[in-house]
């Protein structure tokens, strides 16, 4: 199967990255290289992008994709939560952008033994950005205690039933191991009330969710890792990232607000003593979101939404 990614707001990132043709930028979730394909296309021999991925299919699908920008182009396997180490190894120390794209590939949602989709019945529990991981979602619903699956599902999936859900997993693997999807929407789908589930969308979806968010860590990369990508950009470089729920949209929001207004002093103090300084500026005060043409032609971008900070 070919490695297939819709470029979510793929004309809002390139109008807000500002890309100067002799620029450095980095494409922190490379995918199959949509976004990336728009970034190198602006840049002459001058310029360069740096594309990270962690997944061995987008590696491959976008160094095709982006052969012709080979005096331009550097791919890297990896996480962005590396990007300081692989900038330095490159010799890099600032950039003029960085975009991240925090999206479930196309590729990833619809090749059943990735194990992402709650949609096929018999895919294993997988669920692995990097493959080159050990831990799999077969390990988490079948080795956490209920307390910690009851975590997960509530924080992460914001499941109303995270505790029904949680015991019905923890008694149905004292049966046998749950190493399928369809095991999995089995139990989820006992533990969700009937009338709920006529009305609530795919009773699978958050607990899905759950899992991947867990087993990638995708929540702490992100948390941990924005004020380094601030520090990387240069004077009137920009970081844009997009992001798909509400934990992810908070986090990044969060983390802008504070890194334009990082002053503790309390508000009636008539200068700041504090010392910290800020780091820039925020340009999207609320988030940028599909279009109506761009959600015609692809549902899956109807969660999506852009924030953007400028360095100063």
């Amino acid at each position: 199967m070919d490695f297939k990614h819709y470029s979510v707001l793929l004309d809002e990132c390139i109008e807000n990255l500002n890309i100067k043709p002799d620029g450095i930028y980095v494409d922190g979730t490379l995918g199959g290289g949509g976004h990336s394909y728009q970034i190198a296309s602006r840049l002459t021999s001058g310029g360069r992008l740096i594309g990270i991925d962690q997944d061995a299919d987008a590696i491959a699908a976008a160094s095709k994709r982006l052969e012709e920008f080979q005096d331009r182009v550097t791919i890297v396997r990896s996480n962005y939560s590396d990007m300081v180490h692989v900038l330095d190894q490159l010799g890099i120390q600032k950039v003029d952008g960085i975009l991240l794209d925090l999206g479930v590939s196309s590729f990833q949602l619809d090749t059943p033994d990735r194990g992402f989709t709650y949609r096929v019945e018999s895919a294993p529990l997988d669920m692995r950005m990097d493959k080159r991981q050990e831990m799999t979602a077969e390990t988490i619903v079948n080795t956490y205690s209920e307390k910690e699956l009851f975590r997960i599902i509530r924080d992460y999936g914001e499941d109303r039933f995270a505790q029904n859900i949680a015991k019905h997993i923890c008694l149905a693997r004292q049966e046998q191991p749950i190493k399928t999807t369809g095991q999995l929407n089995a139990i989820i789908d006992r533990a969700i009330p009937a009338k709920v589930k006529k009305t609530g969308g795919h009773p699978s979806k958050r607990t899905y969710q759950a899992i991947r968010i867990e087993l990638n860590q995708e929540l702490t990369v992100l948390q941990e890792h924005l004020d380094e990508m601030i520090e990387l950009l240069n004077l009137g470089g920009r970081l844009c990232i997009i992001t798909f729920h509400s934990l992810e949209d908070r986090i990044v929001k969060s983390s802008f607000k504070k890194n334009e207004n990082p002053c503790t002093c309390p508000p009636n103090f008539p200068v700041c003593v504090c010392g910290n300084k800020s780091k820039g500026t925020v340009i999207s005060r609320k988030p940028i979101l599909p279009s109506e043409e761009e959600l015609a032609a692809n549902s899956r971008s109807k969660s999506a939404k852009l924030r953007v900070f400028e360095r100063k």
